[in-house]
């Protein structure tokens, strides 16, 4: 369900579900026992115990495709969060539904929001005793519900997961909106939320469990052996910077470190600093495979565009603006999933919350910059990194051919036409010249009355 990450979704109201509630449902956890009764099974177990985004996202892959390669008979997944962003949660959600060895879960205390989504798409859910499972409506940041087009989307997603897997799609549904009513559940007004208790009534939860082993025994699972999620230190240095809010530090870094660079061109410690922050932002991106090559040229070719306006054609015109524009888009889209062009299954709000991120992130640095640059360069505290001695033209400085300055008195011809700028000949060398007054024929007598910035003043003679 690729929305927003509009959310944060946390909301404190119980709520859970198990058991089909009409009809039979495939329950693959008891077709796994039953096929091999003496068997002892392998359980890889994962943990999701934080606000659910990249991060979790990024676990979720590693553990099943670890549970894959070990030839896991069940995963299970050990959660306890208040929600998080419906993106991430939906390409959770997917991958647990697409699996070929049974999922299950166990909610210890909260599966809020984006939880309780992902803990229905599971075969079996499990619950503390005091758990909660529920309250999935999309929030914003602020905690304000967003527009109906996301609350539809949430809607849908929660009824085909809970038809999926047997469960009754109207109290999924009601979990999300506060106006839908099932009888005998929820009234309209409320959104559901269920206790553990409540949870097991409804089919949304198998049983109640204070543990692991607990669990397992409730389950029927006698004979096992669990292999717990060991994250490399890779992969825990990709987590931690896939972090949203790293990533805009980061892109806050490169940003920051081309414009200290740019106020003090030469290869140094700002242009170091951005190539190292656009490494860490791009690199684990590209390893998600959210990021791809054309992206990473789209930021260079944004950053060659910048060079070119500041440097071969000085101003501010279409160059400077195809540059930034490239650039913003590179960062943005490096953090969406999308392939290549495609963008076949990628919810708008996504794309444009990368964006909002990338603009933000944009603003806070160049206004930070502005700031610290001011104040580094306006106080004697850090003189040493700056010269700050003056060449005073009394002291015998000049960067003028002495030469020059014979000339005022002189006379001669206008070589082109001065409108005002332009070039004069005087004693049969060419000067350029600027008109103090009006414009000068080209050919027509001038004389000089100052020099100036490497030329000539002059007026007509």
């Amino acid at each position: 369900m690729k929305t927003v990450f509009f959310l944060t979704f946390l909301f404190f109201f119980p709520l859970l579900g198990a058991e089909a509630s009409d009809g039979p449902r495939r329950d693959r956890v008891a077709e796994t026992l039953e096929s091999q009764p003496d068997k002892t099974f392998l359980i890889y177990q994962y943990e999701i115990k934080e606000n659910i985004g990249p991060p979790a996202r990024h676990r979720t892959q590693r553990a099943f495709e670890a549970a894959d390669s070990l030839n896991a008979d069940f995963i299970l997944l050990h959660m306890n969060t208040y929600g998080g962003t419906v993106n991430d949660a939906d390409s959770i959600r997917t991958r647990i539904m697409q699996s070929r060895i049974p999922v299950i879960v166990f909610i210890d205390n909260n599966a809020a929001s984006a939880g309780a989504l992902i803990s229905i798409a599971a075969d079996r859910i499990y619950m503390r005793p005091g758990g909660n499972i529920g309250a999935a409506t999309v929030v914003d940041a602020t905690g304000a519900e967003v527009p109906d087009k996301f609350q539809s989307y949430m809607r849908s997603t929660m009824r085909s997961t809970a038809e999926a897997k047997g469960r009754d799609p109207d109290i999924a549904e009601a979990m999300v909106d506060a106006s839908i009513e099932v009888e005998g559940v929820s009234e309209a007004g409320k959104v559901l939320t269920f206790t553990a208790s409540e949870a097991m009534r409804w089919g949304f939860s198998e049983g109640m469990a204070d543990n692991i082993p607990q669990l397992l025994e409730v389950a029927g699972i006698e004979n096992y052996e669990i292999v717990e999620q060991r994250l490399s230190f890779t992969d825990r240095i990709i987590q931690f910077l896939i972090n949203p809010v790293v990533s805009g530090i980061l892109i806050m870094l490169i940003l920051g470190g081309i414009y200290f660079e740019l106020q003090t061109p030469g290869v140094g410690f700002p242009i170091l600093a951005a190539a190292t922050a656009a490494l860490f932002y791009f690199a684990p991106l590209y390893i998600e495979g959210l990021a791809s090559h054309y992206e990473i040229i789209l930021f260079i070719l944004g950053l060659i565009l910048v060079a070119i306006e500041l440097f071969a054609i000085p101003g501010f015109g279409i160059t400077g603006i195809l540059g930034v524009l490239s650039m913003i888009t590179g960062l943005a889209l490096a953090m969406v999933g999308n392939e290549g062009f495609d963008f076949t299954g990628v919810d708008l709000s996504e794309i444009l919350m990368a964006f909002m991120i990338v603009i933000i992130a944009t603003f806070l640095s160049l206004t930070g910059s502005f700031y610290i640059g001011s104040k580094l360069f306006s106080t004697t505290r850090f003189g040493e990194l700056a010269l700050d001695a003056v060449q005073a033209k009394s002291s015998g400085f000049t960067s003028a051919d002495a030469t020059m300055s014979t000339l005022t008195g002189k006379t001669g011809v206008a070589f082109t036409m001065l409108r005002p700028s332009g070039k004069v000949e005087i004693d049969d060398d060419v000067y350029d010249a600027t008109a103090l007054t009006g414009f000068i024929d080209k050919g027509e007598a001038v004389k000089v009355v100052k020099y100036e910035t490497s030329q000539v003043f002059v007026v007509k003679a």
